[in-house]
């Protein structure tokens, strides 16, 4: 299922300057970023849960929002793009 991730973290100190960087980190693990703060994830249940886990983990629940959004298995209906850096195709080949 294609899951949308965002964050937003308190960075007004050196501490939530690190939960930034460990939070997108994980989001890279799993993802692609589309926006600075936005991930993209094909994820099963399974994977769902860990992500979640790890991301709660690591943020500060009286400074910073997490937010997840299940898309689904029939996303592409549900994802309009327009404007500069055209979309991905998040099943696609992935070169790095």
């Amino acid at each position: 299922m294609l899951v949308l991730i965002s964050y937003d973290v308190n960075t007004q100190d050196a501490a939530g300057r690190r939960r930034l960087r460990l939070i997108a980190k994980q989001c890279v693990n799993y993802g692609q970023r589309v926006q600075n703060s936005v991930f993209e994830c094909i994820l099963d249940a399974a994977q769902c849960r860990q992500l979640q886990h790890k991301l709660c983990s690591l943020m500060d629940k009286e400074k910073d929002s997490l937010r997840f959004y299940y898309l689904g298995n029939r996303y592409e209906a549900k994802v309009e793009h327009f404007g500069i850096n055209a979309g991905y195709q998040p099943e696609g080949v992935l070169m790095v």
